[in-house]
């Protein structure tokens, strides 16, 4: 099988809310999927029922081979989970925090000292073993608790919102920190609602809203189906001057859409779907400044994850 982590027409409800509403998951082998959403969407109920922590309403899942309903011993050998509020032992020290649950998973003692030396080297703690774990600060104490994830070398990570409440060089540390465990063979499915965090480490998302996955894949594929044309932002004085630019680029062919967007400043700005090539942009501009048209900007958006979720959820949300 070329996927990891699976799941099939995933419905859970808790009394008439229903929090998931048919969800099908595909996460490839040795993937960094992003699970994308706004809080509320239904990524942590998603990943609850992966981890076997909550039986689905309806539907099924699989992780490694194994079903979340059918063989639950053999999904948690499999994973290593950190939840959105992680857990500490604020009476212990760093090391001993990691060699209490490298115990839970009977690995012998004799072994731990130098699985628990290789977790801290890994997550970068080694120089904090011996502090209290009330001690460290809200990066490090993520950095163990990811390194308590990894005491029993599982083949998937599902880490639910790992990178919440972090300053940006933690955040750095945390997407660095997943790249590593990318290279050593892990998949890693990680929820998120922090849009630049998931662009920069993953190779594959899911897009999730109200219980429904809107769509999935890799970053790349999805860009392209969504962003098949250039956007291109033509900035002018007023609406009057932007009811003119409608009319002069809806003859041309490059043009796939056009409409006018929110004034901002007294100014009117028209965003254009353009599917053509460098020159044919430039004979855009030429033809608009032959109309007389007084252009203040002519842009062209980046094509960021952010952008593209926007596009995607625009809409759906009441």
């Amino acid at each position: 099988m070329d996927w990891i982590i699976k799941t099939y027409d995933l419905h859970k409800s808790f009394g008439n809310f229903e929090a998931l509403r048919g969800i099908s998951l595909e996460v490839p082998a040795g993937s960094i999927y992003g699970f994308v959403g706004p809080n509320g969407a239904g990524k942590t109920t998603t990943m609850r029922i992966l981890t076997t922590l909550t039986r689905p309403s309806s539907g099924q899942a699989w992780v490694a081979g194994h079903s979340v309903l059918e063989d639950r011993r053999a999904v948690r050998r499999a994973i290593g989970y950190m939840p959105d509020e992680f857990g500490v032992y604020e009476d212990l020290r760093v090391w001993e925090y990691l060699d209490f649950f490298a115990a839970c998973y009977d690995i012998p003692e004799n072994q731990r000292k130098v699985l628990v030396a290789d977790l801290l080297e890994l997550v970068d703690l080694q120089h904090r073993r011996e502090e209290m774990v009330d001690k460290l600060s809200r990066g490090m104490k993520q950095r163990l608790s990811l390194a308590r994830t990894l005491a029993h070398d599982p083949q998937v990570l599902i880490l639910d919102e790992p990178a919440s409440g972090l300053d940006p060089r933690a955040r750095v540390e945390i997407r660095e920190l997943l790249g590593e465990l990318a290279n050593m063979g892990k998949t890693i499915f990680f929820s998120s609602h922090i849009l630049a965090d998931v662009e920069d480490v993953c190779s594959h998302i899911g897009i999730v809203e109200a219980g429904e996955l809107i769509m999935q894949g890799s970053i790349d594929d999805l860009k392209l189906e969504l962003m098949a044309h250039r956007e291109i932002i033509v900035t002018v004085m007023n609406h009057d001057v932007a009811e003119i630019v409608m009319s002069l680029v809806s003859g041309v062919g490059q043009v796939a859409a056009a409409e006018i967007i929110t004034p901002k400043n007294g100014r009117a700005r028209v965003r254009v779907d353009f599917a053509g090539n460098d020159e044919e942009l430039g004979a855009l501009s030429r033809q608009l400044f032959e109309g007389d048209v007084l252009l203040l900007g002519f842009n062209e958006e980046e094509k960021d994850l952010e952008h593209m979720f926007m596009r995607v959820t625009r809409g759906l949300v009441t």
